[in-house]
């Protein structure tokens, strides 16, 4: 009597259905931090460094850095 209670458990394909869920849910955790990566951190650095270099001046760098003695190839004047 008590057997026909209980439902009986699932014994065949238990791995390969629960394996689509996982495997599903991976890849919606995966795409969702590239994309969180994507356009939180490498787009406004790009960004961060795209306006820098508008601006840069290498020479005037150089000359400031040359000045300031931290080259050793060249003598400050």
């Amino acid at each position: 009597m008590s057997a026909a209670l209980l439902p009986k458990p699932q014994m065949r394909r238990l791995l390969a259905r629960r394996m689509k869920f996982h495997l599903l849910g991976a890849f919606l955790v995966s795409v969702g931090g590239a994309t969180l990566y994507k356009f939180g951190i490498a787009e406004p650095r790009k960004r961060a460094y795209a306006e820098f270099y508008k601006s840069y001046d290498p020479m005037k760098d150089f000359q400031a850095m040359k000045a300031a003695g931290v080259l050793e190839c060249a003598p400050p004047k």
